[in-house]
């Protein structure tokens, strides 16, 4: 059954005739067939049912003679039935499937970024200039001693637990080979071994060719354990334990089986061809002691020389569960937010499962601060950081550092059409299928990574500067630094913000 028979396209594609020049470029780059040519009326055209409004045609236009419109055609206005809640329910009728949906929610939830404003210093703490005066951006994640010891010759012992080294308080978070493509991974590693930072291989295993980017690496055991095995432990900086997703809180994963290429699917260890299907839980862990029992096995398995992260979804009680994480072994807790990327969820699941990243956060460092057990683990916080504002305020509300996913594929070329999960990305990133893989050149990506999150340090050092702060360490939990605009009682005593003009 046609589940599109009831709907008009949500997106339309508009042509100027007098700029067309019936180059086909279009109709060559558009993975979803919109654009054809009619040879005898010598014109094209174009079929608007199937854009996704990923822009390729928009941008590689020579004349710039298309551009993509939101449809106006709208049902009788209905204050609780919108379109798109109408268009759902067409489309599950016309198939009795699961809405799947990529990227973070387009819900218009609030965004607590943009209603907390950073404080400045100005005559009694006076600003520091960070083109003249030493500013730094680096970090260190892992478990801290509790207090400095000496040798019997006065001279500290090293007790360190295994560190991660950050250049700059930025990673870039877990997107499996398999949901993004060859070319998207290699930009991302060689981005992170120029930068001094790390990438996350997600849970799909880490492909032969990135081995040698294994000091950069943070390699993933989900619930699926795809290809999980010594190798892939010992070649890592660090380890992490995937608990939970932003995206989807409380449910597995799953990859199509149009995605497991020959190389997918050596990588994952899996059948080619063949749905991989992560469980919604680990079936070993079923409380926190088990949790301890995989932090320490893979610890034991990698001779203690490698940080363990659990990463957890930011929902209702995350404070209570990265207090048990934090007595558990693990070095790193990484929570994720509601609003955090996916290739691939139940729609109902993203748009509607978890919380704020900005709440989860404040709320898990104040439980460890109050437990008195805040340096027992870094904490990274995930789930839309768009920019180094959001870095700054993530730090001050008590993050040691950040993953970014979304911010790093726009600036590999994404569009945010949302349409990953069906493996037919116009930008060579979200897809598998050869022609398009291509079309991302690795060597332009990790540049283009490498020119963003410098770009965010020279920010994150201005706006520190303006603080009057000169470490990242200094700014971290520093919530004195943030006043909340627009905000509740509530919601400022939960952010443990004051408001502005406090």
């Amino acid at each position: 059954m046609n589940d599109t028979l009831f709907m008009y396209p949500e997106y339309e594609v508009v042509r100027d005739a007098d700029k067309c020049i019936a180059c086909r470029v279009c109709e060559r780059q558009c993975a979803n067939e919109v654009h054809s040519y009619d040879p005898d009326l010598k014109k094209m055209f174009a079929d608007s049912t199937k854009c996704v409004n990923c822009h390729r045609c928009v941008c590689l236009c020579p004349t710039h003679a298309l551009k993509i419109v939101k449809s106006d055609d709208t049902y009788k206005i209905n204050g609780n039935w919108n379109n798109q809640t109408i268009n759902e329910v067409y489309r599950q009728a016309g198939t009795g499937g699961v809405l799947l949906s990529s990227m973070g929610t387009p819900k218009p939830y609030p965004v607590y970024w943009d209603k907390m404003l950073v404080n400045a210093s100005q005559v009694t703490n006076p600003s520091i200039d960070p083109l003249r005066e030493p500013m730094e951006t680096a970090v260190y994640l892992g478990k801290k001693t509790a207090k400095l010891e000496r040798d019997e010759k006065g001279k500290l012992k090293d007790t360190l637990p295994p560190q991660l080294k950050l250049s700059v308080p930025v990673m870039f978070s877990a997107m499996s080979y398999g949901s993004i493509s060859y070319n998207a991974h290699e930009s991302l590693a060689r981005a992170a071994e120029e930068l001094g930072i790390y990438y996350n291989t997600g849970e799909g295993g880490l492909h032969k060719d990135f081995y040698k980017y294994g000091k950069n690496t943070v390699v993933q055991v989900a619930s699926g354990r795809f290809g999980v095995f010594k190798d892939y432990l010992e070649t890592a900086a660090a380890i992490e334990i995937k608990m939970g997703q932003g995206a989807k809180p409380g449910i597995g994963g799953h990859l199509p089986g149009s995605k497991i290429t020959d190389a997918v699917s050596t990588t994952r260890m899996i059948p080619k061809g063949v749905d991989a299907i992560s469980p919604a839980p680990h079936h070993d862990i079923y409380s926190i002691e088990d949790l301890r029992q995989l932090v320490y096995s893979l610890k034991e398995a990698t001779g203690y020389k490698k940080p363990v992260i659990v990463k957890i979804a930011a929902v209702h009680n995350c404070a209570a569960i990265a207090s048990g994480i934090a007595r558990s072994g693990a070095d790193i807790i990484a929570i994720d937010g509601f609003r955090g990327g996916t290739g691939a969820a139940p729609t109902r699941i993203r748009d509607n499962v978890g919380i704020p990243i900005e709440l989860a956060l404040a709320s898990v460092d104040t439980r460890l601060r109050e437990e008195g057990i805040r340096d027992n683990v870094s904490v990274v916080a995930a789930g839309s950081v768009r920019s180094a504002a959001d870095l700054v305020k993530a730090i001050a509300l008590g993050a040691d550092a950040c993953y970014i996913g979304t911010a790093a594929l726009l600036s590999l070329g994404c569009h945010l059409c949302r349409t990953c999960h069906q493996g037919k990305c116009n930008w060579g990133i979200a897809t598998q299928v050869p022609e398009l893989v291509k079309r991302l050149n690795p060597e332009v990506g990790y540049k283009r990574l490498v020119n963003l999150v410098t770009a965010w340090k020279h920010e994150l050092q201005e706006m520190m500067g303006g603080m009057g702060i000169n470490s990242v360490e200094a700014l971290r939990g520093n919530r004195l630094m943030l006043r909340g605009i627009g905000l509740t009682d509530r919601e400022l005593s939960v952010l443990g913000i004051r408001h502005a003009g406090e």
